[in-house]
């Protein structure tokens, strides 16, 4: 069902409620080399509505949060808050996030239906410091020493259970680095 309270929320739809999982690989850099992290999390997605822009798109908005915890002492080392919004006279799927890293982005795509053999939705988003449509933004500190060139994002969701890999490419330690996070969570 894409429409919640009379809000047509597309392929977004699929991801309100709370999701939990403890099946979370975090590959990060490190000075020396790369860190494996295990994870267990939690996002939380909301319907908040509609929004307006200059009087001509209708956005509807699901707002969320992520709280990501090492499975190796239970501490928090991700808490990530944004947006998911889709334009249904574009068909276009947005992702605004913000990481307390003083990084923010706006990833999207035009969203053309396509769904797994279980019938799952694939929602994919991207970004890039060179993409004229899809955004990031950085600190200067952060441009200077970890730097993020490009985000790619794919979720599948469906029957109760959600499934996603993102990709965040880094010049970060004087070096190129692919930073990945898979995870499972289901629906609670």
């Amino acid at each position: 069902m894409s429409v919640i309270d009379g809000i047509d929320y597309g392929p977004l739809a699929a991801l309100v409620g709370t999701w939990e999982g403890d099946k979370g690989m975090d590959i990060a850099p490190e000075p020396d080399g790369t860190e494996e992290n295990p994870y267990f999390e939690t996002i939380t997605y909301t319907a908040n509505g509609d929004v307006t822009n200059a009087e001509s798109q209708v956005l509807s908005i699901v707002h969320y949060r992520q709280i990501v915890s090492r499975k190796s002492n239970n501490e928090v080392f991700h808490d990530e808050t944004g947006y998911w919004l889709w334009d249904p006279r574009e068909e276009v799927v947005m992702h605004c996030l913000v990481i307390p890293r003083a990084v923010c982005l706006i990833a999207g795509a035009k969203y053309v239906e396509n769904r797994t053999e279980d019938g799952s939705l694939i929602i994919e988003v991207k970004a890039g410091v060179d993409n004229p449509d899809w955004g990031i933004v950085q600190s200067p500190f952060m441009q200077k020493n970890g730097r993020t060139l490009a985000f790619n994002q794919r979720i599948v969701v469906g029957n109760g259970k959600m499934v996603y890999h993102q990709n965040t490419k880094l010049d970060i330690y004087g070096r190129a680095f692919d930073h990945t996070d898979d995870s499972e969570l289901v629906l609670k």
